[in-house]
């Protein structure tokens, strides 16, 4: 009977991935690095859970900015973006070209919070975000990291970071610069 349960949990989990929300795919955000190179946009299904949208980071093997989109049709439009901005923030810091720090460690999660405050001012600013849209990001975001079984301490914390954010005076470059100014990055 136990073995019954197992297969049919494991089949239940199928079904939901096979009827997971669907929505159309918004456009990557306009993305610059700290280097002035134009970010490279790549969407990817399947892989990882497809329930949950997922973006990374990073230098292709040739050298070139990209930012990875998995499942993205599974995450509302705002989400969508919210998501494109934070993964164009760890470029515009700088993050992708530095080592990275240890996982879940001071330094990562310090990035993590960094690039999130970026992305929500960059949707109050650029894209008009009033606090109804604050609203729907960090109710995606508590969703989508409830699923993924984080502690609710994380999600709450994460969430009044955003929220924070939202509510400081300057944009979203002014904070960009600090962080290249504090790395030694900045060009200007």
């Amino acid at each position: 009977m136990k073995r019954l349960a197992l297969s049919f949990m494991a089949l239940g989990v199928g079904w939901a991935a096979a009827f997971a929300q669907k929505n159309e795919v918004v456009p990557p955000p306009s993305c610059m690095n700290n280097e002035g190179e134009q970010v490279a946009f790549i969407d990817r299904s399947g892989g990882g859970r497809p329930d949950l949208a997922a973006g990374v980071a990073w230098r292709s093997k040739q050298g070139k900015p990209e930012v990875v989109r998995s499942n993205f049709s599974a995450a509302t439009p705002d989400f969508q973006k919210f998501i494109g901005l934070h993964e164009c923030a760890h470029h515009q810091t700088g993050d992708v070209d530095l080592p990275h720090p240890p996982r879940n460690g001071p330094e990562h999660l310090y990035n993590e919070a960094f690039s999130d405050c970026i992305a929500i001012l960059r949707l109050r600013d650029e894209e008009n975000y009033d606090a109804t849209g604050l609203g729907r990001v960090t109710a995606d975001m508590r969703s989508d990291m409830a699923k993924f079984g984080f502690p609710e301490i994380s999600i709450s914390s994460r969430i009044s970071n955003i929220e924070n954010c939202y509510k400081r005076d300057g944009s979203a470059q002014d904070l960009v610069d600090a962080r290249l100014k504090q790395r030694g990055l900045l060009l200007k």
